[in-house]
């Protein structure tokens, strides 16, 4: 900028005669080297300050000093293409008005993209270990979190476990799934220091690697074993407790046995009917009856995916079909809720030639239903 204004200044001292200066004096107006220089110097100390307030490039040669569209602006355009590339977002496009629409796309292009780069995990954590003092034994009781990463999980899995339940598992999968188990390394027991905080603490760790490495292991966790060690033996508590009248205890037990199928994904869909259903028991026995009605419907949208059914598919029911439609009708009706769509498959299935009218009620489906017992 520096070198335009003395290439103004000698053109019009020329022009108007006042000024001689001979051509070997030239070196006196340094235009080439030094000005260059600084001037680049000068751009460098403005880039990133940037205009958006303007339309274009001003009229005036002054305009070259900002750092606006016409300094930085290719620069900076090229540097958010890099980061939004995968939104299809132009930040220098003319819908740009201000710096506050430009902050909104750069945080919208960040949220998507960090939305698409979060993959959710299934993590295993310790986070307690109880050395447990009983009449002719002690043991280590080790709390297990199991917890989806990638998000917040605002309710976790837990199970309390100890070294024998482990080992008992191990050996379990050692013997029926010998290929898939070629190679996993299980913590063995010490002859001393079992109960010392440093053992106990190495062996907690030990253990979130293993339990991660076993649920990685497809034909491994559809094992009965390893679902026995999650969730099944959770399932068995419940429904006696349910048996015996105890909702409380049997909906606390119940409802992480729940979690514990939802996290780890089970595959097996009988159980999380099961699951869902006595959950839904529970919630009618303690008058909750919205909560009650969620999971009658829940594991209903789960047992029929589509309403618009096939007659070949209503052929052959599912056993908890038409109780669970029938509880479903009853609270919905209680709490005023909508019920048409349920009552019309109800009738869709009496058509059939169904007895609907005498079929047993969820709560007997579910009090007798037979877990089956894990492998060994």
């Amino acid at each position: 900028m520096a070198s335009k204004l003395l290439d103004r200044l000698r053109r019009s001292l020329f022009k108007e005669g006042e000024l001689q200066v001979d051509t070997e004096d030239a070196d006196a107006f340094p235009e080439s080297s030094e000005l260059e220089d600084d001037t680049d110097n000068v751009s460098s100390r403005l880039s990133g300050t940037l205009c958006f307030e303007g339309d274009g490039v001003m009229d005036s040669e002054d305009a070259g000093e900002t750092s606006g569209l016409d300094s930085d602006s290719d620069c900076f355009a090229e540097s958010i293409d890099n980061v939004c590339s995968s939104t299809d977002i132009s930040p220098t496009g003319p819908t740009l008005k201000g710096s506050n629409m430009l902050t909104r796309q750069l945080q919208e292009s960040w949220k998507n993209l960090r939305t698409r780069c979060v993959v959710e995990k299934i993590l295993f954590e310790v986070t307690d270990a109880t050395v447990v003092q009983e009449a002719n034994s002690k043991y280590v009781l080790y709390t297990i979190h199991v917890i989806l990463s990638g998000t917040f999980d605002k309710a976790p899995a837990v199970i309390a476990r100890r070294y024998t339940d482990f080992e008992r598992l191990h050996h379990l999968l050692r013997r029926h799934h010998r290929e898939a188990m070629e190679g996993v390394h299980f913590p063995r027991k010490k002859l001393r220091r079992n109960f010392a905080a440093e053992t106990i603490g190495k062996r907690s760790r030990a253990f979130e690697q293993y339990l991660s490495h076993l649920h990685s292991l497809t034909e491994v966790r559809a094992s009965s074993a390893f679902l026995e060690f999650f969730y099944l033996s959770e399932l068995r508590s419940g429904q006696t407790l349910l048996r015996s009248g105890r909702y409380e205890e049997a909906l606390a037990a119940l409802v992480n046995a729940l979690r514990l199928q939802e996290k780890l994904d089970s595959p097996h869909k009988i159980h999380r009917l099961f699951t869902l259903s006595a959950v839904a028991i529970c919630y009618q026995e303690l008058e909750r009856l919205s909560e009650a009605q969620e999971h009658c419907e829940y594991a209903l949208n789960k047992l029929v995916p589509s309403f618009h059914m096939q007659k070949v598919q209503l052929k052959q029911l599912h056993p908890l079909l038409v109780p669970l439609l029938q509880a479903n009708v009853r609270l919905c009706w209680k709490i005023s809720k909508d019920k048409r769509r349920w009552e019309a498959l109800l009738h869709e299935i009496q058509e059939l030639g169904v007895d609907v009218e005498n079929q047993p009620d969820l709560k007997e489906c579910i009090v007798k239903e037979n877990l089956f017992e894990s492998e060994g």
